[in-house]
């Protein structure tokens, strides 16, 4: 699950406003997606795992929200996705550049694109392909966050890139 800090900064990225229609690509347990709903958003959740799907829709159940789940993978179902104005990228499995390009080519204009990464060379390679496209107001981040322990102590957990730009 997304972190509240990543979760929160990445809401900001994506900058949510009732009526939005969110892709969230590689939705894990669906905290990005469930935020989203939250917020006003009309929200499709791309995960691969059957495990994921059912955890998301148990989530959004447990937080009284509407999200439509689609068990696949990117970029092959995207084309079962009707046109969206923000799309966030939680994972990747290796297809970074060819799930950005089409992600690209069906964003509207003056959409927000936002990606969370572990790895800096998947951060490296996203913020190229903004770059690329001519994204507008790219945006970075590297949040490291800690947790208090049940003897108080700070345990640190690993740090998250967090990119975002506009569609120009």
């Amino acid at each position: 699950m997304t972190k509240f800090a990543v979760r929160a900064v990445t809401m900001a990225l994506l900058d949510i406003t009732p009526g939005d229609v969110l892709l969230d690509i590689g939705a894990g347990t669906g905290s990005i997606s469930i935020q989203a709903a939250l917020l006003g958003a009309e929200v499709y959740a791309l995960e691969q795992t059957q495990e994921g799907v059912d955890l998301i829709q148990q989530n959004a159940e447990k937080f009284q929200v509407e999200i439509q789940t689609i068990h696949g993978t990117a970029p092959e179902c995207l084309q079962a996705i009707p046109q969206f104005n923000k799309c966030f990228i939680g994972g990747s499995k290796g297809k970074l550049t060819p799930i950005v390009t089409d992600v690209h080519a069906r964003l509207c204009s003056g959409g927000r694109l936002a990606a969370n990464f572990i790895r800096l060379e998947n951060t490296v390679t996203f913020r190229q392909l903004l770059q690329q496209y001519g994204y507008i107001q790219i945006e970075s981040r590297l949040l490291h966050t800690a947790e208090v322990d049940h003897l108080g102590l700070l345990r640190g957990q690993n740090p998250v890139c967090l990119i975002g730009g506009q569609k120009a």
